[in-house]
């Protein structure tokens, strides 16, 4: 669930029906309160905020140095073609390579889809690994490895990237450590057995569209500034009584909401850093106007304003069938939003404290099927990573001839991750307080690949 703010003075008639109530224990506990409907406006259900009871605090924080401060995390979900984009295999047979050809890179001997030229020119300033196997073909479970460096688990709900990112290291200008765009796409992207505040803070809205204004960021019609002041010392009162007759985690897990929410609220910085409109026309054009453009601009407005970890959703990858049209449509935007980013980035002299990570579930089979698609393959597939203490102009492992298996330096999602988190200074073997006390490596046996760092 994202956090809302608009709760705050939307909903604060509630009160008026939670005055009325006796002021005894049984009445005032917190069950019977979000029963009215609280909890309702934050947009955490009853299910959800009973879930953060059984949530532990987290220990530690950031504990070796960090070589980046803010990740941009792109998800092309649906599960990207390697052969249609990193790795193009241009001498296998046509039912493996596909129906497209491939251009040379600012690297020598390095080739990638011949709908990637601005990607092609920027080559020698990121690193492709070639070789990420974790053998999953569901796209639930290829998320959530994806997002948590985890198989899923029956039994425990692990948390996602932007979720530790948040706990670790929290917030940083009063903004959002973890911010979706535009929306939490699976459970897998969410605080898992952490508590519900280090959920991410989605848009709500897509940065592309027509008239596009972030959820929540403004007092609703109606509502006057002295109105919504008053209707917080009522809430204040409320929460007062909460922690003088409960002592519990959750308390302070919802009241970390209501101050987010606040914050935004109040945080004339954190308009500006959602709005689009305050960029050049000729830098919206750089990146493009559609979906990719748009979102990854947004994310280098969130890394500028001090937000940790943007995860950002882009396109539809899980090309069954017609896998040709559906990379025309899809490839040349990435493309041309990808490597505006890089170069924004290097020259605002952000890309090297910022990590630029392209991401995928997993990859599609070695052959075109009979619907001239290919099918879920999770035994190898690419990521694309940049910045942020990543070697630059580096090809990592390599596929075999029809990228059907890793034939060299194959990297689990365990590595990938526990990569990522030693660039923001994160130790990925710190232990996080699962439910019952129980301790849960952030990354359980993952290894920092250090190859690909500088």
């Amino acid at each position: 669930m994202p956090i809302s703010a608009v709760f705050i003075v939307k909903n604060m008639d509630v009160f008026s029906e939670a005055r009325t109530m006796k002021f005894q224990p049984d009445n005032l506990s917190r069950r019977n309160f979000f029963r009215v409907g609280f909890a309702g406006g934050l947009g955490i259900s009853l299910a959800d905020f009973l879930r953060i009871e059984a949530t532990g605090s987290v220990t530690g924080g950031a504990s070796t140095p960090a070589s980046a401060k803010s990740i941009i995390y792109l998800f092309l979900q649906g599960g990207i073609a390697q052969q249609e984009s990193w790795d193009p295999k241009p001498y296998a047979p046509v039912a493996n390579r596909g129906m497209f050809g491939s251009i040379p890179t600012r690297l020598p001997g390095i080739r990638f889809n011949e709908l990637m030229p601005k990607t092609a020119g920027i080559a020698d300033k990121i690193t492709v690994i070639r070789s990420m196997t974790h053998g999953e073909n569901d796209h639930d479970r290829g998320v959530h490895i994806m997002f948590t460096g985890y198989n899923p688990s029956p039994l425990l709900k692990y948390p996602s990237f932007g979720s530790v990112v948040s706990e670790q290291l929290g917030v940083r200008n009063n903004l959002p450590p973890y911010v979706n765009v535009p929306e939490q796409i699976s459970d897998a992207c969410g605080p898992g057995f952490l508590s519900a505040a280090y959920n991410g803070f989605s848009l709500g809205a897509k940065p592309e569209t027509a008239g596009f204004k972030v959820r929540n960021l403004n007092l609703p019609e109606g509502v006057s500034r002295g109105r919504f002041v008053r209707r917080r010392k009522l809430l204040d009162a409320v929460n007062t009584h909460f922690q003088n007759t409960q002592d519990s985690d959750a308390l302070d897990a919802v009241d970390s909401f209501y101050q987010r929410a606040y914050d935004l609220i109040h945080s004339e910085k954190a308009r500006q850093a959602f709005d689009l409109d305050k960029e050049k026309s000729t830098t919206r054009d750089s990146y493009g106007r559609g979906e990719a453009g748009s979102r990854l601009l947004m994310a280098r407005r969130l890394v500028e304003a001090g937000v940790r970890f943007i995860s950002v959703n882009y396109g539809e990858w899980d090309h069954h069938a017609k896998i040709e049209p559906g990379i025309r449509k899809h490839v040349p935007e990435f493309d041309q939003a990808f490597a505006a980013l890089i170069n924004d980035l290097e020259q605002r002299g952000l890309l090297d404290s910022t990590l630029v990570v392209v991401s995928t579930e997993f990859g599609r089979t070695p052959s075109i099927n009979t619907l001239a698609g290919r099918d879920h393959w999770g035994r190898v597939f690419s990521v694309a990573m940049a910045g942020g203490g990543v070697q630059r102009g580096l090809v990592y492992g390599a596929s075999d001839a029809i990228a059907a298996e890793p034939a060299r330096d194959p990297v689990r999602a365990k590595d990938f991750a526990s990569t990522m988190y030693h660039c923001l200074g994160i130790d990925s073997k710190k232990k996080l307080m699962g439910p019952a006390n129980r301790p849960v490596p952030i990354v359980r046996e993952g290894n920092v690949r250090h190859e690909l760092l500088i």
